[in-house]
């Protein structure tokens, strides 16, 4: 998957630099980088065997090791999840704001979560909650194939960030 997505921003003239490894959460890939100048906090999403969609972490480790939601006042700009399933593989690019705006990021008012589910475009969630959160994640996915629109993938990277 990572040299689908190293291909993907370079056709889309993104620049990758500083790629970290985590090794703590390596079962999803984790790792950390910078687009033009921005982090990325990245992870690969996992399909688990009673519900739909995939689930991912979100956490790091305060100053005593404990796990904990990661935090507005974390360094980060993006979060991107890669999913697939069979034959379709995508990435979802959130931007730091609107994980803060869904309750993902802790706020000084509001802790976060240390995990999520994703719904990708191929999914059919049936519950209404499920739906809901769909409807509004699809707004930063794309799936990666041939009729990639490659605008929106700049577009994702370059006017959502704070």
């Amino acid at each position: 998957m990572n040299e689908i997505n190293t291909e993907m921003y370079r056709k889309c003239g993104l620049n990758i630099s500083n790629f970290i490894t985590e090794p703590e959460s390596k079962e999803y890939n984790a790792c950390q980088f910078q687009i033009d100048g921005r982090l990325v906090i990245s992870r690969i999403a996992k399909t688990t065997p009673k519900k739909i969609g995939q689930f991912v972490t979100f956490w790091n480790r305060n100053t005593k090791g404990i796990t904990q939601p990661y935090s507005e006042i974390d360094n980060f700009h993006f979060y991107v999840i890669n999913v697939q399933k069979e034959n379709h593989v995508g990435q979802f690019v959130f931007p730091k704001s609107i994980l803060i705006a869904k309750g993902i990021v802790s706020t000084e008012k509001k802790d976060g979560k240390r995990g999520f589910r994703v719904y990708p475009i191929w999914d059919a969630p049936t519950s209404k909650q499920a739906q809901k959160t769909q409807q509004w994640q699809l707004d930063y996915f794309y799936e990666i194939n041939s009729k990639t629109d490659l605008e929106k993938v700049a577009e994702l990277y370059h006017s959502h960030y704070n």
